[in-house]
């Protein structure tokens, strides 16, 4: 087993340092080349995308719910296109983020990159830069598709504003992708927890059905999520083209007060993985 002294080993000194966005970027650019280089990978995760939005746009021709549940959306599937195309930042936040890291013990690169100078928060952001932004690029190509070919309607989107909710999601949705990156660090196979939280954090968030059809017990609980308040704001954006500023303040609230929280989680992971020597193993 590699050991690394306790000086080398530390990915920030004693004294805080600030956060340096070019050691950031230079993991996010990382992982970019690695994914470019799976491009039949690629392509069939968009025609992946496009299979899901047909199946709810077919779904949404079967039946029809009344438009005043569906935050401004002019039908089933354009209320449902929005979750799904969201859907794919809370799964880089969750499930995509926890994969990244478990290939990094596996390979035992995690090891090599923790013994460099590099701080906690850029280790965090840098290892989930990319899943973030690549989710975020392909929840646009999504809504795209589901304006040209399935007429999702986005004749009243106020655009600013679209990019604004895009924005504030991702930096909201950071906090969980960090704190489940911890209980990988802790944990190793963490992959059924990503996939629950997930999959909680969409279906209670309202990606596929108004939360106003939970059960009472539920209900207050959904209206607190992150991904509720991500859902509504993307919907008001694109389909009523205004009332999305109390969405985007709620998601950057939720950033400011969680983003230290996940932080100080991957850092006592950090700790602990160093402890029991299992940054690099199975």
């Amino acid at each position: 087993m590699t050991t690394t002294s306790p000086t080398a080993a530390t990915p920030s000194a004693s004294r805080p340092k600030p956060l340096r966005p070019r050691v950031v970027g230079a993991l996010v650019r990382r992982d970019f080349l690695v994914s470019r280089s799976y491009r039949a990978a690629f392509a069939l995760d968009l025609f992946f995308g496009f299979i899901n939005l047909s199946i709810y746009y077919f779904i949404s021709k079967t039946f029809e719910v009344t438009p005043s549940n569906l935050g401004g959306a002019p039908s089933y599937f354009a209320f449902a296109a929005v979750g799904v195309a969201l859907g794919l930042v809370v799964s880089a936040a969750t499930f995509r983020v926890a994969q990244r890291l478990r290939e990094e013990q596996l390979t035992g690169a995690l090891e090599t990159l923790v013994a460099q100078p590099v701080s906690v928060p850029e280790l965090a952001f840098g290892l989930a830069g990319f899943a973030f932004a690549f989710a975020s690029v392909r929840a646009v190509l999504y809504l795209v598709i589901a304006n040209v070919a399935f007429s999702a309607n986005f004749s009243n989107a106020d655009w600013p504003g679209f990019v604004v909710m895009i924005a504030t999601t991702a930096l909201a949705m950071a906090p969980f992708g960090i704190a489940v990156g911890a209980a990988v660090l802790v944990l190793k196979r963490a992959d059924l927890l990503a996939s629950l939280v997930s999959l909680a954090l969409a279906l209670l968030g309202g990606a596929f059905f108004p939360i106003e059809v939970l059960p009472d017990w539920l209900e207050p609980i959904a209206k607190i999520l992150p991904t509720t308040f991500a859902f509504d704001g993307v919907r008001a954006a694109l389909y009523q083209g205004s009332g999305w500023a109390g969405s985007a303040a709620k998601l950057l609230a939720v950033a400011v007060v969680l983003i230290p929280l996940s932080l100080w989680l991957f850092a006592v992971a950090l700790r602990i993985g160093r402890a029991r020597g299992s940054l690099s193993t199975p």
